[in-house]
């Protein structure tokens, strides 16, 4: 199959850049500059990448504002990040998703489907389940009874719908997630080790005979329009209500959402989060990765909790956290400034210990006499 080439002046035109020095190149695709041919539009975002376009076969490149070249044309924009983005729409090649039932696909007779749907090979569409117009559903997915996914929405192969799970428009869901199974919720007859612990500050002993039962899940996931969902991601559904993720929400991959949370909108959840149980995260808040959320708790909106943070109680709007347990940026920042100052003072009180010694020796004659 042959590229599309696209004019120098056309990709300026999508990016809404500033175009010196035409040479009429065609461009077909994107590269970073070492990598660039004469016919990639090399991506020269940073300060590395526009030092190697001086060694770079591409005649064409996308630069920050300012920055430009004698021998090579270059589309100067004023975010670069952005940029890059609009033209990867524009170089992105789609998954095959033929409109269409494949003949392997099991679709119960309830199930009400779209126009222009497309579903895969050996994917379950159960009863009374709902697929939007113009839905792409790749091979081995499973829809769970009564689920409903809206128009629009890509689901890459091996996803896993629960029963009455609610999926909005435009919503993306990348290989393996799962949404919908049953929360991590158990209860015993009398207090077990943690409720013990969370109420005496200690473990009195063992229960040979503890039995542990399991709560059900009535409730189930509601993910609102443009979100986007990592693969290996799960989201378990609620106990009683609905486990919610907010529009134009983003979840990378591997990332863990327990039962009864409600996510706000446009957060940014990056891969390996752990969010416990009934936590409220507010909307814009970036967790980064491998960040733990106990459960119970409330993150502002507009929050940031950097990498593998421990966060262990609520924290309010616009909070910068990082650290196990996790506190603001600027109370870590300073116990690292202590610690630093503690490891000075140690070292002094080494120097002098003998003397500190002796007068402490010296005190304790004197007391005698």
């Amino acid at each position: 199959m042959s590229k599309k080439m696209y004019t120098q002046e056309e990709l300026a035109e999508i990016v809404g850049g500033i175009l010196t020095k035409n040479n009429d190149t065609k461009l077909d695709k994107v590269a970073p500059p070492l990598l660039a041919d004469e016919n990639a539009l090399a991506l020269a975002l940073g300060e590395e990448e526009i030092a190697n376009l001086e060694h770079s076969k591409a005649k064409c490149a996308l630069t920050p504002l300012g920055v430009s070249f004698e021998n090579i044309s270059t589309i100067e924009v004023e975010r670069p990040r952005l940029a890059m983005m609009k033209l990867l729409h524009v170089f992105y090649e789609a998954p095959d998703t033929p409109v269409g039932i494949h003949p392997t696909a099991v679709i119960h007779p309830e199930a009400k489907l779209g126009k222009n749907v497309s579903i895969g090979p050996n994917v379950v569409v159960s009863r009374g389940a709902i697929i939007g117009d113009n839905t792409k559903i790749m091979a081995n997915v499973y829809v769970g009874k009564f689920a409903k996914i809206g128009e629009n929405c890509l689901f890459h192969p091996s996803v896993n719908i629960g029963d009455y799970v609610q999926v909005g428009a435009r919503v993306i869901i990348h290989h393996g997630a799962s949404l919908g199974a049953d929360g991590f919720s158990f209860v015993t007859e009398t207090p077990d080790n943690i409720e013990q612990a969370r109420q005496e500050g200690s473990i009195s002993g063992g229960k040979e005979d503890q039995r542990v039962y399991k709560i059900p899940s009535l409730g189930s996931v509601l993910i609102e329009d443009d979100v986007e969902i990592g693969a290996n991601t799960t989201i378990d559904r609620g106990t009683v209500e609905n486990t919610v993720v907010g529009a134009q929400t983003k979840i990378d991959n591997l990332v863990m959402i327990g039962h009864n949370c409600k996510i706000g909108k446009c957060c940014m959840i990056v891969s390996q989060v752990g969010i416990a149980g009934s936590c409220t995260i507010g909307d814009r808040v970036v967790i980064a990765g491998q960040a733990g959320l106990a459960d119970h708790i409330e993150i502002g909106s507009d929050s940031i909790i950097l990498a593998k943070a421990g966060v262990t109680k609520t924290h309010p709007a616009r909070s910068v956290l990082m650290g196990a347990p996790a506190v603001p940026r600027k109370d870590f920042l300073k116990r690292l400034k202590y610690l630093g100052e503690a490891e000075v003072m140690v070292q002094k009180y080494k120097k002098y210990q003998h003397l500190l010694e002796d007068y402490e020796k010296f005190l304790n004659e004197d007391a005698k006499i």
